[in-house]
């Protein structure tokens, strides 16, 4: 067992509470745009924006697409970023204690410069990998293995926080060990699929256990 240097956050549903935003205005999006997809916003939890119109909007044209693509990112530009519960602690005690930190999201530059000022996260994190770097989203592991390529360092040294489908599959085969939360999806759904499933990061000394165990 490597000992772990280094903790990688995806950022919607792990750092900020954005999943019932987002919920609710993609569900409407394939409603208005009746792709006829049920629970269109679980299908694409951990998908880029651009993966999204290739994958569901390319029947569309693509005047349309840019449109959808212009609706996403106004959207985007007005969200509101509630921290998930004890994740700044969390963050304060990792920095404290040395461990290396990474954000690994399929979010684009754009709202990730806004969110991390807003939370006051600016610097916080050794490595940053958002959509622009990004050629294949979420589940490929892609994104993990650029973050622990970038501060070189090998993947059985990282634990991911995720809350998807999408991102634990991501994590896991990337080689690192996947802590799941459940703040988008049900615990039980999550059970078997990350190495364990935490509901939030307001019990810290169990969070630093698991950490720490891993």
């Amino acid at each position: 067992m490597s000992k772990k240097t280094t903790i990688l956050f995806d950022f919607d549903g792990v750092i900020a509470d954005t999943e019932p935003q987002y919920d609710i205005y993609i569900d409407a999006l394939g409603e208005k745009y009746n792709l006829g997809i049920e629970n269109f916003a679980l299908q694409v939890k951990g998908t880029t924006s651009p993966d999204i119109l290739k994958k569901y909007f390319s029947h569309f044209s693509k005047k349309e697409q840019d449109i959808v693509g212009k609706e996403l990112a106004e959207f985007e530009l007005k969200m509101d970023f509630p921290p998930v519960t004890g994740v700044m602690e969390f963050i304060d005690y990792l920095k404290s204690k040395g461990y290396k930190l990474g954000l690994v999201t399929s979010s684009q530059d754009f709202k990730m410069e806004r969110a991390l000022s807003i939370m006051g996260l600016n610097k916080v994190f050794d490595v940053e990998v958002t959509a622009a770097r990004i050629t294949e989203g979420k589940p490929n592991p892609m994104c993990y293995l650029l973050a622990a390529k970038d501060l070189n360092i090998s993947p059985n040294e990282c634990i991911v926080f995720e809350d998807s489908f999408h991102g634990i599959k991501a994590g896991k085969d990337a080689g690192m060990y996947v802590v799941g939360l459940s703040t988008t999806i049900p615990a039980d759904q999550l059970e078997g699929k990350a190495d364990c499933v935490i509901p939030d990061f307001s019990d810290l000394n169990k969070v630093i256990e698991i950490i720490e165990k891993a």
